[in-house]
């Protein structure tokens, strides 16, 4: 039992505060040149792996034999006992107490790991085996260390006294963990350390008089790592998670959250699993926030998700969540929600799931943040959706039903019931070369519209019927052609769709779960210009476009352009607000210059007034994870009747092999401020790494009403210093330049088919 548990806790030791991603492959190299020099050991004997597990093969020099009872071996004795080995300068075996004693340049050794000791002793009548003076090297791996004395009890307990473990080489470790005593359990389930001890350049920095946790795949109740960052709203924050593993499908964590300005906050998370029913519920709470002078209600955040599957056709899923204040996620933040999120999910659905038939009930509502119209409520929405193959033209006969009451919270809005059908046939032919694409429908909606002020242009009914007629077609041609001696491929793909739905009245339907939908190329042939059913836009156009790209021999593709615009025939059409007689052209274009250079953009472009509706540019030189710069321009002209522009610049760039730089900035060019800055610096050594950044953004402000904006900055900056510890596993922990960039408010779009 010795060997195969030695070489478990020294596994554990070395995977311990590991976090670990898979990487890229093109970044390999990166991760061996941050690596330190491994010591390598020869092999100490030959194959062993056909002998019997019961079998121990003895070489040495000398032996000597006593009354059959005691055996010595000197002279470079060699030990065998399957694939595992020991050299030691004499090894005497007392068969008649049961006894093992080596001494003298102990040498054990097997594919997982090199172990040198002075000596050995084994005892089999007590079931005890003890090493002193121990230290060991873990093959091909940089975690190495020693230990005063390494024992075995008789219950199977492994302990470990005065022992160390770390990846860096050196006479002083940059890093070093040591404790007085490490404790494995007989049933190798946890692992307690004793007066633990973390050292960076001989210089303890963190003491911990005991931990405890676990180190095998089962869940058992414990304490977690802890977490320490900090911010400017929060100041310092230490998170203590402890984990509760309260039965097999049931479990929770209790994480105290200690925040230096405002006070202690308890985050709990509940976790059930049962059949095909899944649920979690988290519960996020502070008593009372010291950043806020004049008001001592809690402040909370209670979210509950449940997914679950009845029998092979019903699905159930809920999301729900309250908040106590607006401003919660701004001043607080939350694992649940983004810091900027405007809305909270309240959602439940039942489905029903079957060949031809699907089914759907929903409640549905959001708790709006800050000041945002708010939404209507829908109790309930249920949704029946039916599909029959015809036995022509790949035809399909469908029908859509929907039947929905919308409340709100304002009793100065109005409410609605709404029953909306609509049903016709689809015939969809496609070749390699062409497709076509044919609808004929036909739709109802019917408003029953309550509580309406007296001066109201709404109706209280209203019955809507309009047929929808749909063509969309195109074709897909290609051509062989070469570039400076290299043969590609180009395409050219027209495409054309014609739309008819004819004008009617709606002005006396109230907008309940409608808003305009978003305008791009690939908007051009949809049939609809709004979400939900309160606008159906009266449609006599055509809608044109044409998309070329040139692949490579790989059929990736290098180029793509794609533009177009909706023509109306009719007299009557609104674009942004101006009457139009075709819409604004929508462009789209992509250009991989090479494996490191990339543009991609869009643009809506209306050249009647000759304005741009919206646009967006992104310009990226990437050479590896340390290596890149983007470029990135948006613009949009109409939002909430204001325009926004902004231009964001990242950069990453290697010092040398230890120092790496990264920033960020984007600036409001409308405003002519900066929204966000961002600027970081990283070290990074064969065997640890330690970064210190600051970051400035602008902070929002949903509840500017609420007394809880009390001595609110309108900027929020700070700084954070984060350390890892590298050679911790086979691959690197989360370090990445891509990490750091993600640390803003509005994250990184990583460009695709680049050398990354």
């Amino acid at each position: 039992m010795l060997f195969p548990r030695l070489i478990f806790i020294f596994v554990c030791l070395f995977c311990i505060s590991a976090n670990v991603v898979a990487e890229p492959l093109e970044d390999q190299a990166i991760n061996t040149a941050m690596v330190c020099p491994i010591p390598s050991y020869e092999k100490l004997s030959e194959d062993s792996s056909l002998l019997d597990n019961t079998v121990v093969k003895i070489i040495s020099k000398t032996s000597t034999i006593e009354k059959d009872q005691l055996a010595k071996f000197s002279g470079g004795v060699t030990l065998i006992k399957k694939q595992q080995t020991i050299v030691a300068d004499e090894v005497e075996v007392n068969r008649q107490k049961a006894l093992i004693n080596a001494q003298g340049n102990i040498h054990f050794q097997n594919n997982n790991i090199n172990i040198f000791a002075d000596q050995l002793k084994a005892s089999e009548s007590s079931n005890a085996t003890t090493l002193t003076k121990t230290s060991y090297q873990l093959t091909n791996r940089p975690g190495h260390g020693g230990a005063n004395l390494i024992s075995v009890d008789a219950d199977g307990t492994l302990i470990l006294q005065d022992s160390s473990f770390t990846t860096c080489y050196g006479e002083v470790p940059d890093w070093e963990l040591n404790a007085s005593e490490i404790s494995i359990s007989k049933n190798e389930k946890s692992l307690q350390a004793y007066n633990a001890r973390f050292h960076l350049f001989g210089v303890p920095v963190i003491y911990i008089p005991y931990f405890s946790v676990p180190i095998s795949d089962e869940r058992q109740s414990g304490f977690l790592y802890p977490k320490i960052k900090s911010s400017n709203k929060t100041g310092l924050e230490v998170e203590l998670p402890y984990y509760w593993n309260i039965a097999e499908n049931i479990d929770a964590t209790f994480t105290p959250r200690i925040m230096s300005k405002r006070g202690t906050q308890l985050l709990t998370e509940f976790r059930y699993l049962s059949g095909l029913q899944s649920g979690v519920i988290d519960l996020e709470y502070l008593q009372s926030d010291n950043e806020v002078s004049n008001d001592d209600s809690a402040r909370y955040l209670a979210r509950f998700q449940h997914t679950g599957t009845f029998s092979d056709n019903f699905r159930a899923y809920i999301d729900y969540t309250t908040i106590s204040d607006d401003n919660y996620l701004v001043d607080l933040g939350s694992r649940q929600y983004n810091s900027n999120d405007a809305y909270l999910y309240q959602i439940g659905e039942l489905s029903y799931f079957g060949e031809q038939w699907q089914a759907t009930m929903k409640l549905q509502d959001f708790e709006v943040l800050g000041d945002h119209v708010q939404s209507y409520t829908t109790v309930p929405q249920v949704e029946i959706k039916h599909q029959t193959e015809l036995p022509f033209w790949n035809g399909l006969f469908d029908i859509y039903s929907e039947l929905s009451r919308f409340e709100a919270v304002d009793r100065e809005l109005p409410e609605a019931e709404r029953y909306h059908i609509e049903s016709g046939v689809t015939f969809p032919l496609a070749t390699p070369a062409w497709f076509l694409t044919s609808e004929l429908k036909l739709l109802h909606t019917y408003y029953k519209q309550d509580r309406l002020a007296a001066n109201s242009t709404l109706t209280e009914t209203v019955n809507r019927t309009l047929p929808k007629v749909r063509f969309h077609g195109g074709f897909n041609l290609d051509r062989e052609m070469t570039y400076l001696g290299q043969g590609y491929t180009q395409t050219l793909e027209p495409q054309i769709q014609y739309l008819y739905i004819p004008d009617k009245d709606q002005s006396g339907i109230g907008l309940y779960d409608t808003t305009t939908l978003q305008d791009d190329y690939n908007g051009l042939f949809r049939d609809r210009r709004y979400s939900g059913l309160d606008r159906i836009a009266q449609a006599n156009q055509y809608s044109w476009g044409l998309t070329s790209r040139i692949l490579n021999p790989s059929n990736q593709e290098l180029f793509r352009l794609s533009v177009g615009k909706v023509v109306y025939l009719n007299n009557s059409n609104i674009d942004n607000g101006i009457a139009a007689n075709e819409s604004a052209i929508a462009a789209d274009a992509y250009y991989q210059f090479n494996n490191r250079w990339q543009f991609s953009g869009d643009i809506q472009y209306n050249t009647k007034t000759d304005q741009t509706n919206k646009s967006q540019v992104n310009v990226d030189y990437h050479i590896n994870k340390k290596n890149s710069i983007q470029l990135n321009h948006r613009y949009t002209r109409n939002v909430s009747g204001t325009s926004l522009e902004q231009l964001s610049v990242l950069a990453s760039t290697t010092v040398n092999k230890n120092w790496q730089l990264v920033g960020r900035i984007t600036r409001d060019l409308q405003n002519k401020r900066g929204i966000e800055s961002y600027a970081g610096i990283q070290y990074e050594s064969c065997c640890w790494a330690l970064r210190l950044s600051y970051h400035r953004h602008i902070a929002s402000n949903l509840d500017q009403q609420n007394h809880i904006t009390t001595g609110r900055d309108e900027f929020d900056s700070g700084f954070m210093l984060w350390f890892d510890i590298n050679g911790m596993s086979s691959q690197r922990s989360n370090n990445s330049t891509e990490d750091m960039f993600n640390s803003s408010i509005f994250g990184y779009k990583r460009p695709y088919f680049l050398n990354n």
